[in-house]
């Protein structure tokens, strides 16, 4: 993708004083429209580098679709959540007769923009994504649309581009989780959270919050920690729960967290669930592996999966016009195990 390109049928139409349908006949030799005016049109679109997404636009306007597509990044491919999305993705474009092309960002922006560039150059029909952690320019996505390539987000969602996304239910589910935590006796509650840049940290973050004060309690910041993956919550637990009046209760962004505490506050002799409980956030396979099994909140990623192809797929046949932003919201559910009272 050109860096120099980024815009739209629109902006040609509004440059040239003609509407977007004269645009786009234009650009596709309509008779309808004059000579010179194709001319005229289609010389401003190469001027400034206009490339319409050909493979999306025919899928859109033709019943004959020889080449159906779906570009799919995903930041790891290894993690349980994002695997199940996978599946529900390339069930759902299965049953409609379209394949998808999986790439993984490895929660690497540079990464995560080659992959986008290379789609567009392999004239997918659109795009599901999930943004990596280290994204905080959106250009790329923002390329995309002005090509005319449908865009869906799910999971992560990019606040800095306004298309069509799935998402579970972050803030209840983590409200839902803190409240069981404190109905069930804890008073001091910890929070392991991801960065700040992600809408669902700020969402899960705001959930805790909110339990927490509904029910009377203080926000201690000394419990509120960057934590996101097992190995950091091995090596930070151990502290926290030295401190003077520790928390009696964690409430971790996801399972491998969870997990990562749960085995260090054991190391250390405390019982859980008579000493500490503790909350994670997928219901991974490893949520009943670990002993004792791990309370958690119910993320359904098959479903996700599900709605984030059927959302693309209605852009790309013209159900939803390019314009439409779906946002959908996957409910979540509170799966209480033994690691709280």
């Amino acid at each position: 993708m050109n860096e120099t390109a980024p815009i739209t049928m629109k902006d040609i139409a509004r440059a040239l004083g003609v509407s977007v349908a004269t645009v786009s006949r234009a650009l596709k030799d309509s008779p309808r429209i004059s000579v010179a005016q194709r001319e005229r049109i289609k010389a401003y679109a190469r001027e400034h580098n206009f490339f319409p997404n050909v493979l999306a636009e025919g899928l859109r306007s033709s019943r004959v679709r020889p080449l159906k597509v779906i570009g799919v990044i995903i930041p790891e491919i290894t993690h349980f959540y994002f695997s199940s999305i996978l599946s529900g993705i390339e069930t759902e474009a299965s049953a409609r007769d379209y394949r998808i092309m999986v790439a993984q960002s490895n929660e690497q922006y540079e990464r995560e923009v080659r992959i986008c560039e290379s789609f567009y150059e392999k004239k997918v029909c659109g795009i599901i994504v999930s943004q990596a952690k280290d994204t905080m320019k959106y250009g790329h996505f923002q390329k995309l649309i002005n090509h005319g390539v449908p865009l869906v987000f799910y999971d992560r969602i990019c606040t800095g581009v306004d298309t069509s996304r799935v998402v579970v239910d972050d803030y209840m589910g983590a409200f839902n989780a803190v409240t069981h935590l404190v109905a069930t006796g804890c008073r001091r509650i910890a929070f392991y959270g991801a960065a700040m840049n992600l809408e669902i940290s700020k969402n899960r973050f705001n959930g805790y919050k909110d339990a927490l004060l509904k029910n009377g309690l203080k926000v201690d910041e000394r419990f509120i920690l960057q934590c996101d993956n097992r190995e950091d919550a091995e090596m930070i637990t151990p502290e926290v729960l030295n401190i003077v009046d520790g928390p009696d209760g964690f409430f971790a962004i996801n399972d491998d967290t969870a997990i990562g505490i749960l085995y260090s506050a054991k190391r250390m002799g405390f019982r859980v669930p008579e000493d500490i409980s503790i909350c994670g956030f997928t219901n991974s396979h490893q949520t009943v592996a670990c002993d004792p099994m791990l309370t958690t909140v119910e993320q359904r990623g098959v479903k996700v999966g599900h709605e984030a192809a059927d959302v693309l797929i209605k852009h790309v046949e013209g159900v939803y016009p390019l314009n439409h932003i779906e946002k959908r919201v996957v409910r979540t559910r509170l799966i209480v195990r033994g690691t709280t009272r």
